[in-house]
Order: C-alpha cells, then sequence, then structure tokens
C-alpha cells in the first residue's frame, strides 16, 4: 500500500526551504549586486560552494554546525530546549542549503539584467529604494527570479544526501520522498520504489513543463506583429 506521507513532507519541506531560498538567495544577490567589498569573490565562493560538494559532504557540515555539541546546535539547545537534528526542521534547512546556490546565481543574473537606468529614473522622481526595488527592478528581474525558485524547489524535493546526515530517516516524521525510494529498493520492494520514482518525477516534469509554457506565452506576448508596427 502506497504511504503518501513522505509525498506531503517532502513537498512541506521543499515548500519551507523555497520561502528561505528566496529571502536568502534574492536578498544575498541583491547586496552583492550593490555592494563592492575586500574579500567578496571568497563570499561568493562560500555561496556556490554547496552546488559543487557532494551532498553528504553538506550534511556532514551541517550536523557538526546544528549538532547537539555544535555552535548553532548547543546555543539553540541550552537557550531555547529546542533540538534541530532529526527533525523535519533539518530537512528544511539541509534543502535550504543545497537549493540556494541555484536560488543565489538565478537571482544574481536576473538583477543584472535589469537597466540601472531604470532605476536612477525612479529614483530622480522621487521613488525611495524600497519603492525602487518593488515597482521597478522586481518585476522586471521576475522572469528570472521565478525560473530560480523552481529550480530551487525541485532541488529541495529531490535532496537525499545531505537530508539523510542531519534528518535521519524517521518514518512518519523525517522520511522524505528521495530517502522512501532508496529504503524501498534496498527492501527489495520495487513497485513501491517504482511508485515513488513516478511520482517526484511527475512533479518536476510539471514544474518544468510550466515554466517552460509560462515562458513561451511571455515571449509570444512581447512579439509586436509586423502589421501593427508602424
Amino acid at each position: 500500500m502506497l504511504d503518501w506521507q513522505p509525498v506531503v513532507l517532502s513537498i512541506k519541506v521543499a515548500l519551507m526551504s523555497l520561502v528561505a531560498v528566496a529571502i536568502l538567495g534574492v536578498g544575498a544577490a541583491f547586496v552583492m549586486r550593490r555592494r563592492e567589498f575586500p574579500g567578496k569573490a571568497a563570499v561568493e565562493a562560500v555561496f556556490t560552494l554547496p552546488l559543487v560538494l557532494p551532498p553528504v559532504v553538506t550534511g556532514f557540515l551541517l550536523l557538526l554546525l546544528l549538532g547537539r555539541y555544535g555552535p548553532v546546535g548547543r546555543l539553540l539547545s541550552e537557550v531555547f530546549q529546542v533540538q534541530l537534528i532529526f527533525t523535519p526542521y533539518a530537512a528544511m534547512i539541509s534543502g535550504t542549503v543545497v537549493a540556494f546556490p541555484l536560488m543565489y546565481q538565478s537571482a544574481k543574473a536576473a538583477l543584472q539584467s535589469v537597466d540601472p537606468h531604470l532605476e536612477d529614473a525612479a529614483r530622480t522622481l522621487g521613488a525611495g529604494e524600497g519603492r525602487v526595488f518593488f515597482s521597478v527592478t522586481l518585476p522586471l528581474a521576475w522572469p528570472g527570479l521565478l525560473a530560480g525558485l523552481v529550480l530551487s524547489f525541485s532541488r529541495a524535493l529531490g535532496e537525499f544526501g545531505a537530508t539523510i546526515m542531519v534528518a535521519g530517516n524517521i518514518p512518519g516524521k523525517t522520511q522524505t520522498l528521495p530517502l522512501a525510494i532508496y529504503f524501498a529498493a534496498e527492501s527489495n520492494d520495487l513497485t513501491l520504489a517504482g511508485l515513488y520514482v513516478i511520482i517526484i518525477s511527475l512533479m518536476t516534469f510539471a514544474l518544468i513543463f510550466w515554466l517552460n509554457l509560462w515562458s513561451k506565452t511571455r515571449d509570444k506576448r512581447r512579439i509586436i506583429p509586423f502589421g501593427e508596427v508602424g
């Protein structure tokens, strides 16, 4: 019998990761676009590191950071009596970390594509920085940001290595779809593993298909028919 809990948990974890990645990724890209400072290249390398590191290595580093004896884990445990390891929140954090580089790079490219003269024009008309960002920068960068959001959601949805390191594989609590697929296959339940593979494949395919369809529709709307020019 198909257990839908890993599906529901994976969607919840991916959505929570998406919210965090959207805020952190766009914020980091905005700051890095506007500011020059010593060590900027090193900071950008750190931002991109989870993209090239094996997910298990990323998970191990998170375990050192968030574990009971890690700096963040100890602080949360002693001050707030909160433990993140082996909880759904640990899965969300791992999804956020591995998806962050995709969102950051997409947001960086999208923001750099915005003509700064348009932002300057808005400022000369009296718009503050917040209004310039939400009224000019964000709408113009939205297509690139949307692509980053879709890629980040798909990456968080499919995360395995870092998740199993910090969240474990607790059925009904931290078992996400990729973990359910692995352990179903390991138990020789290939039918169940195949069903989960179909579900996660359909979800990611639907997202990418929708993004491509939206992009084509948007491009068609921007094309001015030759007979209407003049």
